[in-house]
């Protein structure tokens, strides 16, 4: 275990109680005593602290940043207003995705933030690609928290009124009760919620300034995980990879007109070619959500047939949806068998199970847009 990373609040985590798993090169709490059934629904209920501090912090620092990232990613950077955030795609030459990431146009830098598995080479990419446009710069330094669910706005008011005025993918530089920290009103459980990152010094004491609300209480990867699947949100490295497509993915509304094939700024990214023919005539296999008719649970790997048998796809995704109370899963599917409300069977242990394709999140979205 000595050769695994440990975030700031690493320390905090163990006192808490919490069961350490090793995630993505750090040791990271997957639950707490509670158990996350009860953390998923207290999430959805209340409000949860999430440690998000194995991801990785980047600053894009120069005149010509945007125009640079936009060399990277199919995505509208230089038309971002300030202190708006977009979520974005790293491609490869062939439309794979290396990475999903976000970023927030500050007044002085983009402020990047990438998948803790990939951040090493998420870096490296960008030092090697922007090199000369703008400056790359990792801030280590930096802790990460997210503060999710309808209590989230209420608890951080009491640290700062002005948190309340953002609106869903808007940050800026707050004061929480004297903390010096950036934050942005988003995060990845389908919740209003607010990703705090805060300087590594300040991590520990932040983190119990939250807890110390009777609305809060600390959330595993666990909780993380199944949050994040209701809200049918993609997790890198299961439902999306460098041989999946932003097409083929159905995240291509992370691809604005700007930036497609008569855009003012088409192209211009690694596999710009690929992803708008598929843009243009489709891609043979797409995800889709998937809800089970009975109770077994779906998980990744399992094969998706059809009532004949005929092997059509397969879950990246999957588990019992502790909101929705019936199993949910994310699944890449021959496009043929794709329609909302096809009837298809997951092979769990050599039986078949019922499953119709749904339109995603399951459970509904609570973003707040003002």
């Amino acid at each position: 275990m000595s050769s695994l990373l440990q975030t700031p609040l690493h320390a905090l985590h163990v006192e808490l109680g919490a069961k350490m798993v090793p995630f993505a090169g750090y040791d990271m709490p997957v639950q707490y005593p509670t158990g996350v059934m009860a953390e998923h629904k207290h999430t959805r209920a209340s409000a949860g602290l999430f440690d998000v501090s194995h991801m990785g912090q980047v600053r894009l620092v120069g005149a010509d940043a945007a125009a640079a990232l936009e060399t990277l990613v199919p995505v509208d950077i230089v038309d971002l207003g300030v202190f708006k955030q977009r979520y974005a795609l790293f491609t490869n030459e062939q439309g794979g995705l290396l990475d999903d990431l976000m970023v927030c146009k500050r007044p002085d830098d983009l402020f990047v933030v990438v998948n803790a598995g990939c951040k090493d080479q998420d870096i490296a990419h960008m030092q090697k690609h922007l090199a000369g446009r703008c400056e790359v710069i990792p801030v280590p330094e930096r802790a990460l928290l997210a503060l999710q669910g309808p209590e989230a706005v209420t608890v951080l008011s009491r640290l700062n009124p002005e948190v309340a005025k953002l609106t869903f993918m808007t940050g800026g530089f707050f004061k929480l009760d004297g903390i010096d920290t950036f934050l942005t009103r988003s995060g990845y459980t389908g919740e209003d919620g607010y990703e705090i990152s805060v300087h590594e010094d300040d991590a520990v004491a932040l983190a119990r300034k939250l807890l110390a609300h009777a609305e809060v209480k600390p959330i595993g990867l666990g909780a993380r995980d199944s949050l994040r699947l209701e809200a049918g949100l993609c997790l890198y490295g299961h439902d999306i990879n460098e041989t999946t497509t932003p097409v083929a993915a159905s995240i291509t509304w992370a691809i604005q007109k700007v930036r497609r094939a008569g855009g003012a700024r088409a192209g211009g990214y690694p596999g710009a070619t690929v992803i708008d023919d598929q843009l243009a005539n489709g891609v043979a296999r797409k995800r889709v959500g998937l809800v089970g008719k009975e109770r077994m649970p779906v998980r990744e790997g399992a094969k998706i047939v059809t009532l004949q048998g005929t092997e059509i796809g397969v879950v990246t995704s999957g588990t019992l949806g502790p909101t929705v109370n019936q199993p949910v899963a994310l699944a890449y599917l021959d496009t043929a068998h794709a329609a909302v409300g096809t009837e298809v069977f997951a092979v769990v242990r050599d039986k078949r199970t019922p499953m119709v394709v749904s339109s995603t999140p399951f459970t509904p979205n609570r973003y707040y847009r003002g």
